[in-house]
């Protein structure tokens, strides 16, 4: 299990960090001052630190100086025009930066990259009757491999990986095809229609009117 610390004085948005990290599977505290972060992390071990630049008591910056012999990566959470911030957080060793306000997917898919340059999430993923290799790209059902498309799996993997959220198309699209996506477009849909029956997900992969899809597990 991912252990996440979320260093946010905002409420609301921390609040939203947590409970969207939460459904993607990761264990999750808060702090909501420096004093307190400083507190919790002598006492525990987390694999990856959300960390605000403004915070009572402690900022961080101050903290990531505390942070940083301890070799567990760091997200610096800023500002929407704090420019100088996001430089002086990367250099202090940071790797990487959400500006405020953000997208609860974009969240999700730092997250989720940090984590795998620190080899910290796991090689399978299991999640609605499917054990997910990611190292060898195979799926299982029952014990029995599905066999899919690369874009298919791709795919599969985009959902697994943010259970609960609603995607749009077009992102799903340049996600997984790495380009524009093509007003008017059916090619999105027709890929999840035949991964909704090869994994046996017709009542989990769930069209969202007027958005995409969203994965309830």
């Amino acid at each position: 299990m991912i252990h996440i610390l979320i260093v946010e004085d905002e409420r609301p948005i921390s609040n939203l960090m947590k409970l969207s990290l939460k459904r993607a599977g990761y264990t999750c505290l808060c702090a909501y001052d420096g004093a307190e972060a400083a507190d919790m992390l002598e006492k525990q071990t987390f694999d990856l630190v959300l960390l605000d630049v403004m915070l009572p008591e402690i900022d961080g910056f101050t903290l990531m100086e505390y942070i940083k012999p301890k070799g567990t990566p760091v997200i610096f959470i800023t500002a929407k025009n704090s420019l100088d911030d996001r430089v002086r957080g990367l250099r202090m060793g940071a790797e990487d930066y959400i500006v405020k306000p953000f997208e609860v997917l974009e969240l999700l898919a730092r997250v989720d990259v940090v984590l795998r340059r620190y080899r910290k999430t796991g090689a399978t993923i299991e999640i609605g009757g499917l054990v997910i290799d990611t190292v060898g790209m195979q799926v299982r059902r029952n014990g029995e491999t599905v066999c899919l498309t690369p874009k298919e799996y791709d795919i599969l993997l985009l959902f697994a990986r943010n259970p609960g959220v609603a995607l749009y198309r077009e992102t799903i699209y340049e996600r997984v095809w790495n380009e524009d996506f093509p007003y008017g477009s059916k090619t999105v849909d027709l890929h999840i229609q035949r991964l909704r029956k090869k994994v046996g997900w017709e009542d989990r992969l769930l069209s969202v009117s007027k958005v995409g899809y969203r994965l309830e597990v």
